[in-house]
């Protein structure tokens, strides 16, 4: 009986979120509290209630005493948020070999795509600790529907186990798979796409830095999600919204101890992408950032890096948003009809490649 119950208590959790989200507004306003204003930025009132129903479940970060836990949490809240599975979706497992053993992988296709098209190599987000194929289904799901192409999602060896830079490394090996598999994908090797979120958009930002210097075949755009960029210095948008707002200081400094323990590569530019010597040349970006996040400040830097050598770059502020919001998609309206911008300029930007 307790394991039924233990079962059952992410789906009970979630129909109660479901519900509180689904009270007329005045409702959730009066349990959400007063607005949040902070920065010139009002908080989105689904924003604000995520985080107050976190709260008061005793939620308060990402990091836990061990990789292990904050895994099993993740697993957890993923089954909070999840819904149904979004319909329309061909989704077919795949495993890519790389030196190190086979990576575990997931090719997404709207279910009306049959012709050859872009194809987006995606990298989860987590810290380089969490997160897996399954945290990030249903984005990868709505990317692919909605965006109209193509979505390989990749899982890469976590941290601390496997440390800087066995994740990049991974990441390459995977970009390499696309690109010399790209017509049994269902793509060509001239219209491939890198993107992540969080973690994630640190390595397809470093994967796109890597291919370019190395003069290899270069993916023609990076989808970049409020990425980490910059490990080698704090930023204002870190002492600011540090603390309650989902991805905190402490997180931060404990993603990054798990992921690169040896301080000395906090400013490698395969960590640190901001740093490299030159931008130049790099694929077309879109940079998405929050307003509520500590990452923001960094993200943003890269944007201008990028767009300062020359790079086009779309940079685009949610200003009300939290970190992560694109996980948590199902719960609120808001972070859907984010989520519905992004696919926008994605299919705006890919149409270009079709094949």
């Amino acid at each position: 009986m307790p394991n039924v119950i233990e079962a059952l208590q992410p789906a009970l959790e979630g129909a109660a979120m479901r519900a509180v989200f689904a009270l007329p507004q005045p409702f959730r306003r009066l349990i959400a509290g007063p607005p949040v204003r902070l920065d010139d930025q009002e908080l989105a009132l689904d924003a604000q209630l995520l985080l107050k129903l976190q709260k008061l479940t005793g939620q308060t970060g990402l990091a836990a005493a061990t990789a292990e836990k904050a895994r099993a949490a993740m697993m957890h809240a993923t089954k909070i948020t999840s819904d149904a599975p979004l319909p329309g979706v061909v989704v077919a497992e795949r495993n890519i070999p790389t030196d190190n053993g086979d990576l575990p992988a997931r090719l997404y296709r709207p279910r009306e795509l049959t012709e050859t098209g872009p194809l987006l190599v995606f990298y989860h987000g987590g810290g380089w600790v969490i997160g897996d194929l399954d945290s990030h289904d249903d984005l990868c799901r709505f990317l692919a529907k909605h965006a109209g192409i193509r979505v390989l999602s990749v899982d890469y060896r976590l941290a601390p186990e496997y440390p800087f830079p066995a994740a990049l490394d991974d990441a390459l090996a995977a970009y390499s798979y696309a690109v010399d598999n790209a017509a049994e994908l269902g793509s060509s090797s001239d219209a491939i796409a890198v993107g992540g979120d969080s973690a994630g958009g640190n390595l397809a930002a470093a994967v796109a830095l890597q291919t370019t210097r190395s003069g290899e075949q270069k993916p023609v755009f990076q989808l970049l999600l409020y990425p980490a960029v910059d490990a080698s210095r704090r930023r204002r948008s870190r002492e600011l919204f540090g603390n309650g707002f989902l991805l905190t200081d402490h997180d931060m400094t404990w993603f990054m101890e798990q992921y690169s323990p040896d301080e000395s590569n906090l400013s490698d530019p395969r960590l640190s992408v901001l740093l490299a010597d030159d931008h130049s040349d790099l694929p077309t970006a879109y940079v998405v950032t929050c307003g509520f996040d500590p990452l923001r400040d960094e993200g943003e830097a890269y944007a201008k890096a990028l767009s300062d050598a020359g790079v086009p770059v779309v940079a685009r502020r949610f200003r009300d948003l939290i970190h992560g919001f694109a996980n948590i998609r199902p719960v609120g309206h808001r972070f859907e009809e984010a989520l519905f911008e992004i696919v926008g300029t994605i299919r705006a930007a890919l149409d270009l490649h079709k094949v």
